[in-house]
C-alpha cells in the first residue's frame, strides 16, 4: 500500500521523529496503555500533490472555530493508540488531517481513517494560539512524566514558580534547556475545554511547559524533538531531587545567584 510519505522525504523525516520520540515515552514508562498524545503541524512540508488529494473521511467538527488555522495540516496520534504501537507504524496508529475552510471542521487524508486523538480541540486551540502569537512552534506533546506528575501531588509544588525554580537548582542544564520554566495548571478534567483554555492560557504567560496537576505535562516547541527535550531535562531535575531526599537528605540546590549568572551568560529569557 502506498503512503502519502512515499517520496516526501522531509515530511516522513518529521514523522519519523514522531516514531522515536514515541517510543522514549514508551521507554520511560510516560505513556502507559493510550496514555498521551503528538499533534505536530506539518503545512510547510504540503505539496500541491498532497493539496490536490480527496479526503477519506466526510469532514468532522472540530468542536470549535479557529480562525488562524485556515489552511493548515497536522499529523495526530490515534485515539485510544498507543505510543509503543505508534512507534513501530506512525501511519497505522495516527493520520493526517487538513483543516477545512470554515475553521470548524477538519478531515482525514491520509493514510488511514485513523480517528485523531479525543483531545484533538485542546491541542489544535494551543496550535490556533500559537500561529496567532507568530509563534514558530510546530510541535504539541503531552505525556505523564513520573516524578513531575508526583510532584503534583503537594500544594507547595504547585504554588507559581515553586517547582520552576527548585527544578533549575538541581543542574544547570535545566535552566539552560528549558529557560521559560514549568507553568501549573490546577486539576481539570481531562480533555475538557477548561483545561485547554487554562493551557493556553499559562503558556501566553510566558512558559513553554505546562503541568496539570495529577495528571501530566504539555509542551510546545519548535518541533517534537524538542519539545520532548524540555519534559526530559525537567523531570531528571525531579529524578535528581528525589534521589537526594531519598539519601535522606534535602538537596542544597543551586543558589539564585548562580541562577542568575546563567541567565545572564546565556542571555536565557528568564
Amino acid at each position: 500500500m502506498q503512503s502519502v510519505l512515499d517520496n516526501r522525504p522531509s515530511l516522513k523525516a518529521e514523522i519519523d521523529k514522531v516514531a522515536e520520540v514515541a517510543l522514549y515515552l514508551w521507554q520511560k514508562g510516560w505513556a502507559e496503555r493510550n496514555g498521551g498524545n503528538i499533534t505536530i503541524n506539518i503545512t510547510e512540508f504540503v505539496d500541491d500533490g498532497m493539496r490536490s488529494m480527496l479526503a477519506i473521511t466526510e469532514p468532522r467538527p472540530i468542536g470549535t472555530t479557529l480562525p488562524h488555522l485556515k489552511g493548515t495540516w497536522f499529523y495526530c496520534k490515534g485515539t485510544n493508540r498507543r505510543m509503543r504501537d505508534l512507534a513501530r507504524y506512525p501511519m497505522d496508529n495516527g493520520s493526517i488531517i487538513r483543516i477545512l475552510p470554515d475553521c470548524a471542521h477538519y478531515e482525514i487524508v491520509a493514510d488511514k481513517p485513523v480517528a485523531p486523538t479525543s483531545e484533538l480541540p485542546s491541542h489544535l486551540g494551543v496550535h490556533n494560539y500559537l500561529i496567532a502569537k507568530g509563534s514558530p512552534y510546530k510541535a504539541s506533546v503531552h505525556t505523564h512524566p513520573i516524578e513531575l506528575v508526583a510532584m503534583t501531588h503537594s500544594k507547595h509544588f504547585m504554588e507559581k514558580d515553586v517547582a520552576t525554580n527548585l527544578l533549575w537548582s538541581m543542574i544547570p542544564e535545566t535552566k539552560a534547556f528549558c529557560p521559560r520554566g514549568l507553568g501549573m495548571v490546577p486539576y481539570m478534567l481531562p480533555s475538557s475545554v477548561e483545561l485547554g483554555e487554562a493551557t493556553i492560557r499559562t503558556i501566553d504567560e510566558g512558559y513553554d511547559v505546562v503541568m496539570w496537576e495529577k495528571h501530566g505535562v504539555f509542551a510546545v516547541d519548535t518541533d517534537v524533538m524538542a519539545a520532548f527535550d524540555q519534559i526530559d531535562v525537567l523531570n531528571k531535575s525531579a529524578l535528581i531531587y528525589i534521589a537526594a531526599k531519598g539519601m535522606g537528605f534535602e538537596p542544597d540546590g543551586m543558589t539564585a545567584a548562580q541562577m542568575q549568572e546563567m541567565s545572564v551568560a546565556f542571555h536565557l529569557p528568564k
